[in-house]
């Protein structure tokens, strides 16, 4: 059984129920029926089937409030910056500026960064971010050629970054009317359709990402009307990965972006089954690796069997594809769990993949994460390098992608709804103007501090009175929502994961205010060792844990961001018999000045909890938090009062506890077999001990060193599980060539501990700094759990550092 908030019954059919109630107009649907469309805004036109939602133009929807502001973040940001930042977006020779579609870096990561800049520019009605966007638009729309190619000139090959491209048309369509935008992509789409099958480009990205191509296919059809177009949507259908079978592909971006392909596919087909697809791989996903807070899975960078714990890791850029599958599988379909899950994601994951000022990100963040540094983490995340490294410079594809999860967000929060009404969906305070009715203008100011609060109300403008249907979603996890229409209680009773529907004529004035009651709730995760997470509402709470940020390279105005916890972060949760939610307790504090409830200081609702602590429970030498063990777990430490802060607004994360139990029951925390610390390394210390031998000392193969420490003494700690005889230590020396940083040390050391005391061991040889071969020295055998490697770095002639390819302890 799968324990999210979210229904995972797999769809056969678009069942719609309805049940009138006292109050005349007012129903409940499970979800909105697309048999009375919307004639105000574009949907689908026949033979595609009607969606019972549609997406409001940008610019339809101004968001206020918190959202506001993580817009204005990002832009003030290293994402609105990216320019001055990114050797990908510079416009000197760039291929998507220059009319031969020739020149430099003419892949995904100018139109990845297009697609989230322009649309926070239009959210912001940014003149400056408007204006730089369409100098990147008008350059791409000068390169068409006269078969109908766009883009990049090498890109033939690789359709890939024009899907993305195409996405980023679509807004500025929607936003200015430019009627270029359709002629452009009329032309593209008979470039396609006229690509002979058996020679249409199908590389990897291209392939498992094809439901992109797909979408802008119905988008272009809906607005022309070409007949040939539905021809090319069922080839580029045949041509893409078939998400509608299986779980394709197991790497995280791949499936969070292709597994809408199948639901988006039935919209031509009307086959359920293509429906029932984008469930199937959905829950598969959150079956096998998603047992876990946060709305995702562990994929860092594919998912992989036996990784499957709240410590592996989801890409920003996963992160930010789901919300947008989910935002376009609510239109699709109408049924309102798409937008539990996108606001699950919204809340508990996105906004800790970056620094609360949006000055930074990392490339990977996990429901458990300690601590987020420069030092790889593999093989604990299958991906080597600096993934947790929180920095404006690196982590390409995330770097430019991830700027357009909070503006699609912002252009989601309201749809145009069946019988020309309006439906609130994703609830945050905005204002949304749109057409209803008979086509009057209305605008509904929303009013709310969603989700930290409980309350959401509505207040219609309009000059004269107007009828139309307006929809309320009821949230998957609400059980006793109320509403009241003009401060009187509506005679209704709506259910979890439903719509509301007030069917009425409406006065300027008009007010409707909907309750959401937020209870404390708990999900114990059976297939993670039993381990649980603490909800209320739509968002679930972390740990707190102190922060500690250095600075790790950079620049002076973007530098880059190491995070070490200042606090004890290895708890378990005391949760007592009967009714654990009453051990935890709610604790609301004043609202952000700044508007930004996603700084850690800042949290606007906070919870109390009972906890102790696990001392075994540690991180690895990779500074990777252990693997999850069996709850529950036996701590003979105090119970101490620990915060819980929301999820997303924690950058270093307790979010899947582990639970204290008593005896007979509880059961050990096994600690590590070893643990290594150091004065300070450059590297991973991992990689002291990974077998891989080099050729010598300037080979390249992973490795340690102290640089930029230079001249000073430096130290390694090697601790072991249980006491051991050592009776020989080997250091294979790293240097580099010519007068680099790194050359052999003057000297080195070896001690034990005995008790609580250093002594240095009784060695039978000297301590050898030869390069190209390991330097052994035998000693006087010692029994110890702990060693210590003392390296004095090179003073004379010249101050340098020093570093390690491989040590062996015998």
């Amino acid at each position: 059984m799968i324990l999210n908030r979210a229904s995972f019954a797999v769809i056969a059919t678009i069942s719609i129920a309805a049940s009138l109630l006292a109050d005349a107009g007012v129903t409940v649907v499970d979800r909105p029926s697309p048999k009375h469309g919307n004639r105000h805004y574009v949907g689908n036109r026949p033979p595609l089937a009607p969606c019972p939602l549609v997406k409001l133009p940008a610019g339809a929807i101004r968001p206020e409030g918190w959202v506001r502001k993580m817009l204005k973040l990002q832009r003030d940001g290293f994402h609105g910056h990216l320019p001055e930042i990114s050797r990908f977006l510079k416009k000197s020779n760039n291929a998507w500026l220059t009319q031969e579609g020739r020149g430099q870096n003419g892949w995904e990561e100018l139109p990845y960064w297009l697609k989230g800049f322009a649309n926070c520019g239009y959210a912001l009605d940014d003149k400056a971010m408007i204006d730089e966007a369409k100098i990147w638009i008008d350059g791409a729309m000068a390169s068409q050629k006269a078969d109908g190619w766009f883009g990049p000139e090498r890109g033939r090959k690789d359709l890939w970054p024009n899907m993305i491209m195409q996405f980023c048309m679509q807004s500025y369509y929607e936003y200015s009317g430019d009627a270029r935008v359709l002629d452009l992509m009329t032309r593209y789409c008979r470039y396609l359709y006229e690509i002979p099958e058996d020679k249409y480009p199908t590389p990897y990205w291209q392939h498992m990402r094809g439901g992109d191509q797909l979408f802008s296919v119905y988008w272009l059809y809906n607005r022309t009307g070409e007949t040939w177009l539905l021809e090319l949507a069922h080839k580029v259908h045949r041509k893409t990965a078939r998400w509608d079978e299986d779980v394709i592909n197991w790497h995280n971006v791949n499936i969070t972006q292709g597994f809408r392909e199948p639901a988006v596919y039935s919209m031509q087909t009307k086959d359920t089954k293509h429906l029932a697809a984008t469930e199937r791989v959905w829950s598969k996903v959150r079956e096998l690796y998603g047992q876990v807070p946060g709305g995702l899975f562990g994929g860092d960078e594919n998912c992989r069997e036996g990784y499957s714990g709240p410590r592996q890791a989801i890409e920003t850029c996963g992160i930010a594809e789901e919300m947008l599958s989910d935002e376009i599988l609510l239109a699709v379909t109408g049924d309102p769990k798409w937008a539990d899950r996108c606001e699950d994601v919204a809340f508990n994951s996105l906004p800790a993949s970056m620094t609360a000022d949006m000055r930074a990100l990392r490339y990977l963040t996990a429901p458990n994460m300690p601590q987020s540094d420069f030092i790889s983490k593999a093989p604990g995340f299958q991906n080597q390098g600096s993934m947790l490294l929180m920095t404006p410079h690196g982590h390409r594809c995330c770097q430019h992608n991830a700027g357009h999860a909070w503006p699609y967000y912002a252009q989601h929060l309201w749809y145009a709804a069946p019988s020309n009404g309006l439906a609130a969906t994703l609830y945050a305070p905005c204002s949304v103007t749109a057409k209803v009715g008979k086509g009057r203008l209305v605008t509904i100011t929303e009013d709310t501090k969603y989700p930290f609060d409980e309350s959401v109300t509505l207040r219609i403008s309009c000059p004269r009175a107007v009828r139309f249907p307006l929809y309320l979603r009821i949230p998957g996890w609400c059980q006793r929502a109320t509403l009241t229409v003009n401060d009187k209680p509506a005679q209704v009773e709506p259910r979890p994961e439903s719509f509301v529907v007030l069917d009425r004529e409406w006065n300027d004035g008009d007010t409707v205010t909907l309750q959401l009651p937020m209870d404390i709730a708990l999900r114990t995760w059976t297939k993670n060792k039993n381990s649980v997470s603490v909800d209320r509402g739509p968002i679930t709470y972390s740990l707190k844990i102190g922060e500690r940020r250095e600075r790790h390279g950079g620049t002076d105005d973007w530098p880059s961001w190491n995070i070490y916890p200042t606090t004890p972060w290895n708890y378990g949760l005391v949760l007592p018999a009967g009714q654990p939610t009453d051990s935890f307790k709610v604790v609301r504090k004043k609202w952000p000045a700044d508007d930004q409830p996603f700084a850690a200081n800042a949290t606007p609702i906070q919870i109390a909890a009972q906890a102790k602590r696990i001392p075994n429970l540690e991180l690895t030498g990779r500074g990777l938090i252990q693997p999850m063990q069996d709850s529950p777990i036996k701590s003979d430490q105090p119970v101490e009062t620990v915060t819980l802060i929301p999820m997303g607004a924690a950058r270093l994360r307790l979010s899947a506890f582990p639970v204290i139990g008593e005896r007979p029951n509880a059961r050990e925390w096994k600690p590590l077999d070893i643990k290594v610390s150091w004065s300070y390394v450059c590297g991973n210390p991992a990689n002291l001990f990974d077998g891989v031998i080099p050729n010598n000392s300037q080979h390249k193969v992973p490795r340690i060193h102290w640089y930029p420490h230079n001249g000073t003494r430096e130290w390694l700690e090697i601790r072991y599980l249980k006491q051991r005889t050592v009776s020989a230590v080997s250091i294979y020396w790293f240097e580099e060539p010519g007068n680099m940083a790194c050359k052999l040390p003057e000297s080195w050391t070896v001690l034990y501990k005995d008790g609580a005391e250093w002594k240095p061991v009784r060695a039978k040889g000297k301590y050898g700094v030869a390069r190209n071969r390991f330097n052994r020295v035998d000693i006087e055998p010692v029994q110890t759990r702990e060693l210590k490697i003392e390296v004095q770095l090179m003073r004379k002639p010249r101050k340098k550092s020093a570093g390690i390819l491989e040590m062996k302890i015998e």
